[in-house]
């Protein structure tokens, strides 16, 4: 009888294959934009660029993919698209102050120019990760610390946490201060300075104390500016995706941390992701629920797959029994599964990102924006 080890080995393998002989080539070769420089922001499912405005998070996201591909042992080109993410990010979409825009036009004009804070904590992540490849080059921590202490300088919340814009605008949100988290993560992994672990810390603490409902243990998304639960509908939305991606980040940080205290809630959090927001007959993590942890949104994207693949091989790391250890690869298969559903795609290397409720994959291009959370997750499990 096969062990749980036995049935992960030839999905790993087949994950890794995907990932190195299809998709970090087509990503490069195709999704690269030779002409007007930066990556293009989908392709289409004939393999063909999209002429869609480029969201600065993209590049930012395809410089993270590409260095921990690097990190990975991939042996095709990565050098070359991590320059072309940070000549785009430091270029077209920087602004005056170091900062950067948040969308631009295919040809490098700005479209939106408003300040977003999300957009900020992935230049942070793509420039740490860059750092961590390349740690000679200071010129990319210096970046990274213009942008940090304008968000200390010019958006931090008076509380904890930051500001979506100054002037304020509300609500306020987790996810920015999710990859905000993420950043501080990877900067602190990176060798970056004691700042990077007292951010992390400040986010671990306003998760635990605000972001968590404290009866039910779930991850809320909006807030007003006192960090309380948006009344109405908006306060009540949980997405399952996120509280899979919260557990991965915390028990990293406990990891970082030392401090234990952030594990029971990150089981907490993958328990009711899988339990309320994954449908069993379609193996897969769903969009939205209510607090009551009814659904409200069922169709899946393809980035909530990753997340539950990240929990599992987190929860695997804390694992100290072989009954827990076969359980939790045994969900970590079935998340494998959830993902490989949207990976099968005429053109090899690509995906699509939407599933409806009823099971139909929706034929649309592919975001480059998705292969951050694909590989992400593709590293972690071959690291299980």
């Amino acid at each position: 009888m096969p062990t749980p080890s036995d049935t992960l080995t030839p999905k790993k393998a087949a994950l890794k294959a995907w990932l190195f002989d299809q998709a970090l080539p087509l990503w490069w070769k195709t999704g690269a934009d030779r002409v007007h420089g930066g990556v293009h922001e989908k392709l289409g499912q004939d393999g063909q660029p999209t002429h869609d405005n480029r969201r600065t998070r993209v590049a930012a996201r395809q410089v993270y993919a590409y260095a921990l591909a690097r990190r990975m042992g991939y042996q095709g080109e990565t050098d070359a698209m991590i320059r072309q993410g940070l000549d785009w990010l430091s270029g077209p979409a920087a602004t005056r102050d170091g900062l950067v825009y948040a969308v631009l036009s295919p040809e490098g004009q700005v479209i939106k120019a408003d300040f977003d804070f999300y957009d900020h904590a992935f230049a942070l992540l793509a420039y740490a990760s860059a750092f961590h490849v390349d740690p000679q080059n200071k010129d990319l921590e210096r970046k990274a610390l213009i942008i940090r202490e304008r968000l200390l300088s010019t958006y931090k919340h008076p509380v904890r946490g930051f500001e979506e814009s100054n002037p304020r605008s509300l609500p306020l949100k987790t996810n920015p201060h999710m990859h905000m988290f993420e950043a501080s993560l990877a900067w602190i992994e990176a060798g970056g300075d004691q700042t990077w672990r007292t951010i992390a810390a400040e986010i671990a603490e306003l998760c635990l104390d605000k972001f968590l409902h404290p009866q039910t243990g779930a991850l809320r998304e909006y807030f007003d500016g006192d960090w309380n639960p948006l009344e109405g509908e908006a306060g009540r939305i949980i997405e399952p995706g996120h509280q899979f991606e919260w557990a991965w980040l915390l028990i990293r940080w406990a990891r970082l941390s030392g401090d234990t205290r952030f594990i029971a809630p990150a089981r907490r959090l993958v328990e009711i992701a899988e339990t309320y927001g994954t449908d069993p007959e379609r193996n897969v993590a769903i969009f939205e629920l209510w607090d009551d942890f009814s659904p409200k949104d069922e169709k899946a994207r393809l980035w909530s797959q990753t997340e539950r693949m990240k929990a599992y091989v987190a929860l695997l790391s804390l694992s100290t029994s072989p009954r827990e250890q076969a359980h939790l690869n045994d969900r970590l298969s079935a998340a494998i599964d959830g993902l490989n559903l949207f990976l099968d795609t005429p053109v090899p290397g690509l995906y699509l990102d939407r599933l409806t409720p009823d099971g139909q994959l929706v034929d649309e291009p592919a975001p480059a924006s998705t292969l951050y959370h694909i590989i992400c997750a593709i590293d972690e499990v071959l690291r299980a």
